[in-house]
């Protein structure tokens, strides 16, 4: 395998930027979970009133879930760029975690926070 050196400069700069996405997008369903600051949680529906009709409260629960499946999944995303801003501080970003090899360029371009090289990818 041919091994290309990589700019760690570009893939921070992309990753921070991923970052700033993420969090902006987060805020729009959810907000930090005032008991655990490392967690995101779905903003609740607004209080409804007594008198609000069942599809009132029908929707309010399903922008609730919709919330709740977004907010997972971007909070997932924004987990993995934290890790590979992290592998970036600590010296071990671009290196599979599986087999200790480089990372492919191409991989790290399509996927900055990518943990493994293509023959890895599953695993």
């Amino acid at each position: 395998m041919e091994n290309e050196k990589i700019n760690i400069d570009y893939f921070k700069e992309q990753l921070e930027k991923e970052q700033e996405r993420l969090i902006s997008e987060l805020k729009t369903v959810g907000r930090i979970n005032p008991d655990n600051p490392k967690d995101w949680e779905p903003i609740p529906s607004e209080k409804e009133d007594r008198q609000a009709d069942f599809n009132d409260m029908a929707d309010g629960i399903e922008n609730y879930e919709e919330n709740t499946a977004i907010l997972k999944q971007l909070e997932i995303e924004l987990n993995e760029v934290k890790d590979a801003l992290s592998r970036i501080g600590n010296g071990t970003y671009g290196v599979c975690e599986v087999s200790g090899e480089p990372i492919e360029k191409e991989r790290l371009e399509a996927y900055p926070a990518a943990k493994t090289c293509k023959a890895h990818a599953e695993q």
